[in-house]
């Protein structure tokens, strides 16, 4: 396909239009005295909707994970936030103003308000950073507990198995009485004479002859039937307890106690791995993790979150800073950029000199303006009449100009004045 040429027109108002476009907006950077580079403050603006957005959502899990399902309570938890995020939106354009400003309390005032919002997005940026490590540390926190009752338990194995034992042999003593109680008293009823029975005669009131059989028991063997019973109640009783003494006693294993400590011990070590910040820790302090204490956590917790903190609160403050460029002078912000070297100077010097005298001479052969000529008389010619000089030019500051005499004047023919 034939291309159309370019409109050389077109080219030439546009380019036009893109220079004066330019000169004024640097003519008018000049006036203002800054400029203000938007690129940059839109990067820092939009660090500031990350940081609240991120402030705003983590408002919004903690509060519906703390408020218990309460509707109240949750909605109550996230009016904080919101000013809080309406404060941090005030960063950037203070920053900006703590540039542009004259006034030096204006100044004052915004770099004052860039602490205060800053430190409300160091509590906002905070803890966002310690829900990010409070899973891990609830895990290994968790690990740390049941490992602790495990060490525990180990630690009183020898004691509960020597309560245990006692017991079992306590019930074990006690049957063993009741056993031999019991056999005492069988011994003892099998040794009483039998029941003797008699027939008795007699006669009764109506004065006939009765005949009955009369047996007489040993006054012993009630006593001997009521010890026997006694003693199998309490055969079942004491079997009993012994059975779950017996169980208890089973139950108490050294080798079970150390194999819980163990599994305990790997479960927390795993937790603890999953622990950046235990991981951190112990790299510091060059320890095992599993060793690390809760202060030495704490502490590094202190370092991850808080120095964050303050770094994401001042970023997009500095930028915006750095994002306005003051001007002082025009030469300052001359687009050319030259400069004048020292060693050009006396020949600047010289130049403006032999403007300053070549201006003069025209001057002295220029006819004199009509008001300031005297007016010629007989005795006196046109080219006798005096030249009225210029005062001379003003010469840059600092510089000495050495300008030559003007030609002494000539005395008229006829002595005049």
């Amino acid at each position: 396909m034939p291309k159309t040429p370019p409109n050389r027109d077109v080219q030439r108002e546009a380019r036009e239009w893109r220079r004066e476009s330019d000169r004024w907006t640097h003519e008018r950077h000049v006036e203002k005295g800054y400029r203000i580079k938007w690129g940059y403050v839109g990067i820092a603006y939009l660090v500031e909707f990350m940081v609240i957005g991120a402030s705003l959502w983590g408002a919004w899990l903690f509060a519906g994970v703390y408020s218990d399902g309460d509707s109240k309570a949750f909605y109550f938890m996230l009016l904080a936030p919101l000013v809080y995020a309406a404060v941090e939106l005030c960063r950037v354009p203070l920053g900006i103003l703590a540039r542009t400003q004259r006034s030096y309390f204006i100044r004052m005032l915004a770099i004052v308000g860039i602490v205060f919002a800053a430190g409300v997005t160091t509590k906002s940026v905070s803890q966002l950073g310690e829900m990010m490590f409070h899973p891990r540390l609830m895990d290994a926190a968790k690990a740390k507990t049941a490992l602790k009752d495990a060490q525990a338990d180990r630690a009183t194995i020898d004691n509960r198995v020597a309560a245990a034992d006692a017991r079992v042999a306590q019930y074990t003593t006690e049957l063993d009485q009741i056993e031999k109680r019991a056999a005492e008293n069988a011994s003892q009823l099998a040794g009483l004479p039998p029941q003797r029975c008699e027939r008795v005669y007699g006669t009764n009131s109506r004065g006939q002859r009765y005949s009955n059989m009369k047996c007489v028991t040993d006054p012993r063997t009630a006593t001997l039937n009521a010890s026997v019973a006694k003693a199998g109640t309490d055969r079942g009783a004491v079997t009993k307890l012994l059975e779950e003494a017996r169980k208890a006693r089973g139950e108490l294993d050294r080798g079970a106690a150390e194999r819980k400590v163990a599994d305990a011990e790997q479960t927390y070590r795993n937790s603890v791995n999953r622990s950046q910040l235990h991981s951190f820790t112990a790299m510091v302090y060059g320890v095992d993790p599993i060793d690390v204490n809760e202060a030495q956590v704490h502490a590094f917790l202190r370092i991850f979150v808080f120095v964050p903190a303050l770094c994401a609160a001042f970023a997009s403050t500095i930028l915006a800073l750095c994002a306005v460029s003051v001007r002082k002078t025009f030469m300052d912000e001359d687009d050319l950029g030259a400069t004048v070297d020292l060693a050009a100077t006396p020949y600047m010097l010289d130049s403006i000199t032999g403007a300053l005298r070549q201006e003069m001479a025209l001057n002295q052969v220029r006819p004199a303006p009509d008001d300031a000529a005297p007016i010629p008389t007989p005795a006196t010619s046109p080219a006798q009449a005096p030249v009225v000089a210029p005062a001379p030019a003003q010469a840059p500051s600092g510089a000495v100009i050495p300008i030559g005499r003007p030609p002494a004047q000539t005395a008229s023919a006829g002595g005049g004045a």
